[in-house]
């Protein structure tokens, strides 16, 4: 009798060895998420009359296009492979992934070796491919462009108006979760209530214990959101939603929503929320694109005395 407890205790040691094992076998049998998607197709008629000529995601964050902000994130989670889904008048974007030799030339000749060294680190930090959506039919659409690129992995999109700043890129944190899970992850903050109809807002299963989703709703009217809890632009998805996407119609907007069809993949596929803690800027607004401007300017130690200086002359009450 008294060596029953011990070889009880061996069979779970034992059963617990082959579950973990089993979980370990199973994470590294899943694929890894090396694709991503940054849909850049939107004709950004909130900022015109500076998107008239050029792309809205070429627009500077002090020197520094925003699109880049979300390239240097994916590749920094582990992305190797990039499509950017564009449109028309955005060959820009394209001009500034792609090797220019007269550049590179005239920087070396002149011995600038570290403006050399960083226009050369931009055309090389990532393998970047492009289709184009022909008209703007919805991010559903978008990424739908995209599917051939994805050859059936699972895959990452990445919103351009949405610039997430934390220690562990956000992306790589919600590629954690879903080689963990499995599960096709959604990133998301809490809004104000009266914010919410500007978002894609999630409810989960059990609140505090889990952060699985229960439903999801597109810009819900007032009084109509299921929660505080608004997507903000970075998902990681199984790739079984293009078969979704080719089957949707036209949701709000008479666009093709994304939030569409995860609503019904979530049915037989589970899908996570990933709650993002860092700092987001919303630069698909003026005012937040401002805002990100000048936080942005407070990091660096090339410009901050200067501004902070400035803002405090600009704010004081004797100025006029």
């Amino acid at each position: 009798m008294a060596g029953k407890p011990h070889t009880i205790a061996n069979m779970a040691g034992c059963c617990n060895y082959r579950r973990g094992r089993a979980v370990a076998d199973s994470m590294k049998d899943r694929q890894r998420v090396r694709k991503a998607i940054i849909p850049a197709g939107g004709l950004g008629t909130r900022f015109l009359p500076a998107t008239k000529a050029q792309p809205k995601e070429m627009l500077p964050l002090i020197d520094k296009p925003a699109i880049q902000y979300i390239v240097e994130e994916a590749v920094a989670s582990g992305i190797e492979s990039i499509m950017i889904v564009s449109g028309r008048n955005k060959r820009a974007i394209e001009d500034h992934f792609d090797k220019s030799a007269e550049l590179e030339t005239e920087l070396e000749e002149r011995g600038k070796e570290e403006l050399l060294r960083m226009v050369r680190s931009i055309s090389t930090m990532a393998n970047i491919c492009y289709v184009r959506q022909r008209e703007p039919l919805g991010l559903g659409h978008a990424v739908l462009s995209a599917k051939s690129f994805t050859e059936n992995e699972p895959f990452a999109v990445l919103l351009g108006d949405d610039i997430l700043l934390s220690e562990t890129p956000c992306l790589k944190q919600m590629i954690d979760v879903h080689e963990r899970t499995g599960a096709s992850v959604v990133a998301v903050m809490e809004v104000p209530r009266d914010q919410t109809h500007k978002y894609g807002i999630v409810e989960l299963e059990r609140p505090g214990y889990s952060n699985r989703i229960r439903g999801m709703i597109e810009k819900p009217a007032p009084g109509e959101a299921l929660s505080n809890l608004a997507v903000v632009g970075r998902y990681v998805l199984d790739p079984s939603v293009f078969g979704l996407l080719e089957q949707a119609m036209p949701g709000k907007g008479d666009e093709i929503q994304l939030t569409d069809s995860l609503v019904k993949l979530n049915r037989f596929s589970p899908i996570e929320a990933f709650p993002f803690v860092g700092v987001r800027h919303d630069i698909g607004d003026k005012l937040g694109f401002v805002q990100a401007t000048i936080d942005m300017a407070l990091k660096r130690p090339d410009l901050a005395d200067e501004v902070r200086a400035y803002l405090l002359e600009r704010l004081s009450p004797s100025h006029t």
